[in-house]
């Protein structure tokens, strides 16, 4: 992974820390615990799928189908 890609993708995941703990009303710890045993965190890792270019709010609505 590129110093860019790992910028954005280090970007992304503070965001869809503050968007969990935000509407799912949880702690710092827990929401990065959801993030980071999530399969959605691998598929960022994953730069072929592309979605470490998307927006957090995209990625959210992905990690919210995951969960349900």
């Amino acid at each position: 992974m590129s110093k860019e890609q790992t910028f954005i993708t280090d970007y992304l995941y503070a965001e869809l820390v503050k968007l969990i703990m935000l509407y799912q009303n949880v702690s710092f710890q827990k929401a990065l615990d959801l993030l980071y045993n999530s399969t959605l965190y691998d598929k960022i890792l994953d730069t072929e799928t592309g979605l470490y270019l998307q927006s957090p709010d995209y990625n959210y609505e992905l990690l919210q189908e995951e969960m349900s």
